[in-house]
């Protein structure tokens, strides 16, 4: 990548959390300059050169805020590893200062919020800058069945820093903007792939965490079962740093209520163990679908050396192992029916002078701004849109039990308990699905690049709040492989 992002001598790119924490606490740099070296990048590349429209709005006082964490720095000393670092967000979490959150969507354009979502007072409360929004999928990609994963009305299309290859989506601006150098790390969201996804495809690492862990007060919603928020980061240890600035017992959100033990105070770098395969017991799943393969995201060569790297790491391999119900039946009227629930909910408490409070109203908007709004149609929300009775429909009472009863106790924890495992090792992101449906946590990591430069990774998968196990595995096999590159743009 030409011109190498350097401070006072010091190489900003590809820099860790604790490394840049390191230069300020040295007084080598400060995060007012860090700020700078970043508003440069995304004027350059991301607005630029080859434009690859992973952030939407710059928060106007991002420049203001690192002045006086550098000063609080100087008078009273560092909060902790955030303090100072600028961290992008996506434009679903809502942000109590002038940046909008629209969910990409151009009629929520002129929607700023008047306070922050839970998890963005955490991340300030530990000090970091909200340096500004990523690009998504708009409406997470309940928009439209043929929108192209990383559009949105109001950004564009997001472009994958190596290559004309599938994005992923929905947190696509935030896996990007990480991938590309314009933050030290973002917070995507997932309902069902949306964080592993991109960030399988752009050669970073994204953390799903168990459903609670992080609250979802203040985020434009799309299911009320399977919604988190997630960070999305260079290396496992900048995720880890990020994941402790996002959690906290919410009284507004009761699944963080579930936990108290697990929600509140942990510090996930203390498991950051470069020996910490040594003795696991993973299991491996390989009943890949024939779309994944199709579609170029699975290389089993890649695959099989990640298998190997892990085993010499000092794990237990169980080759092949089966999980009852992956293949379902998977049915997907409860997500539909959430969505129906939660955005017309959403929506109704927006502010009077807004110009939409139902998705009824919505698609109307759409359809009166049809030149800018539906490049891709909007048969997503339309279909939502006719569902009734969202919350007493049969479908979504039986499935609301039933995708448990299937993703957890059929699903992954049958597969830790018959084969006494620590975590499941899945190819890219295919265990996505089932661990979104259980609520339960995965981390992609990177897993090198095919022939054709299109990365690859796979996901370490685990039951509810297991994320220090997911986190020393995935860290272990980070630090032995180190498979990231950065993008040749």
């Amino acid at each position: 990548m030409a011109n190498t992002f350097t401070l006072h001598n010091l190489d900003i790119e590809e820099a860790s959390i604790a490394e840049l924490q390191h230069a300020m606490e040295e007084g080598r740099l400060t995060s007012k300059e860090l700020v700078f070296g970043y508003l440069a990048r995304i004027a350059a590349y991301d607005q630029a050169g080859p434009r690859i429209h992973a952030v939407l709005e710059i928060n106007p006082d991002a420049i203001f805020i690192a002045e006086a964490l550098d000063m609080e720095r100087q008078q009273i000393g560092a909060r902790g590893p955030l303090h100072g670092i600028p961290i992008l967000v996506k434009d679903n979490i809502e942000t109590g200062d002038k940046l909008s959150t629209s969910a990409g969507a151009l009629a929520l354009e002129q929607h700023r919020c008047d306070e922050d979502a839970f998890l963005i007072r955490r991340l300030r409360e530990a000090g970091a800058v909200i340096l500004g929004k990523t690009n998504m999928t708009e409406w997470a990609n309940a928009m439209s069945s043929s929108m192209w994963a990383g559009y949105s009305s109001r950004g564009g299309q997001v472009a994958h820093p190596y290559g004309e290859f599938f994005r992923g989506g929905s947190s696509t601006g935030s896996a990007a903007a990480v991938a590309m150098n314009f933050a030290a790390a973002a917070v995507g969201t997932e309902t069902s792939a949306s964080i592993l996804s991109p960030a399988i495809q752009m050669s970073i690492v994204g953390i799903k965490p168990t459903v609670g862990l992080v609250s979802r007060t203040g985020i434009i919603p799309f299911s009320y079962s399977q919604d988190t928020a997630g960070p999305m980061a260079r290396t496992v240890a900048d995720a880890a740093f990020l994941l402790n600035g996002l959690i906290g017992r919410d009284e507004q959100d009761p699944a963080t209520c579930r936990d108290r033990s697990m929600a509140v105070k942990r510090d996930y770098s203390a498991y950051l163990d470069e020996n910490g395969l040594r003795g696991a017991r993973i299991g491996v799943f390989c009943e890949v679908p024939e779309q994944v393969r199709n579609g170029g995201e699975y290389d089993e060569t890649l695959f099989q050396q990640a298998v190997n790297d892990v085993r010499a790491a000092g794990a237990e391999i169980v080759e092949e192992i089966r999980i009852p119900s992956f293949h379902g039946p998977w049915k997907w009227n409860k997500m539909n029916l959430e969505f129906k629930h939660a955005i017309d909910r959403y929506l109704h408490r927006l502010p009077a002078h807004m110009p939409i409070h139902s998705l009824t109203e919505l698609i109307r908007w759409n359809k009166e701004h049809e030149d800018r709004a539906l490049k891709y149609g909007q048969d997503g929300l339309e279909y939502r849109d006719s569902l009734s009775n969202p919350l007493r429909n049969s479908d979504y009472i039986q499935e609301s039990f039933q995708d448990l009863q299937l993703a957890q106790n059929e699903g992954i924890d049958h597969a830790l308990r018959e084969y006494r495992l620590d975590a499941i090792l899945f190819p890219s992101y295919i265990g996505a699905d089932l661990s979104a449906k259980a609520g339960y946590p995965s981390i992609a990591v990177p897993a090198g690049f095919q022939g054709n430069g299109r990365p690859f990774g796979i996901t370490f998968a685990g039951t509810a709040f297991s994320e220090p196990t997911l986190i020393r595995l995935a860290y272990a096999y980070e630090q032995r492989t180190k498979h990231r590159v950065k993008p040749k743009v």
